[in-house]
């Protein structure tokens, strides 16, 4: 029987695979620690441990997010206002 939490668990991943394009380090950098977390806990069958470090993924799409709107602002900034 298929785990019903895979769907979100794919979800994520492809999330965080298309975030990580922009990356500082690089995509491939990302790419390759993306795959080796995912690879880390890819025997877990408890659902609420899966539940968990979905969450915990979650949190990660919401930290870069904000980690690129930000180099997006300073760059606005930057551009439309002079250096003091």
């Amino acid at each position: 029987m298929a785990n019903p939490l895979r769907a979100e668990v794919v979800q994520l991943y492809k999330t965080l695979l298309f975030l990580g394009r922009e990356y500082p380090k690089g995509a491939d950098y990302f790419r390759d620690r993306l795959r080796a977390a995912f690879a880390k806990n890819k025997d877990v069958s408890d659902p609420e441990k899966i539940k968990e470090l979905i969450s915990r993924g979650e949190f990660v799409v919401k930290e870069l997010e904000a980690l690129y709107y930000l180099r997006k602002y300073r760059a606005l900034k930057k551009r439309y206002y002079e250096t003091q």
